[in-house]
């Protein structure tokens, strides 16, 4: 994984990965994601707590398909409220990213 962030608000990390190409919104399009969730990457984190209620957090992750190059951002708040399928992919993606620094 290249990074992970702190950030102001959601929308600043959103617009930052846009800016660096990523534009597919895995959170409405998530179906290729899930059908092939092998061939994708976390690249960034972007993580924000809020300032008076550690419980109001968000995660921004730009994500990357490694055999298109293609790149899109998937948001979540708390990741333990996500439906079932779409947390544990996000999950296995993060889990392998974490391996991947180690490994580094």
């Amino acid at each position: 994984m290249k990074t992970r962030h702190n950030y102001e608000s959601a929308s600043v990390a959103i617009e930052k990965l846009k800016q660096e190409g990523y534009e597919v919104d895995y959170n409405i399009e998530f179906d290729e994601l899930h059908a092939t969730a092998q061939d994708y990457k976390i690249d960034q984190i972007y993580r924000y707590e809020g300032a008076t209620d550690p419980g109001d957090e968000s995660h921004v992750y730009g994500i990357q398909n490694v055999k298109t190059g293609s790149k899109g951002i998937f948001v979540a708040g708390d990741i333990s409220v996500i439906e079932g399928k779409k947390r544990d992919i996000i999950l296995e993606l993060d889990l392998r990213a974490r391996h991947e620094e180690q490994k580094d």
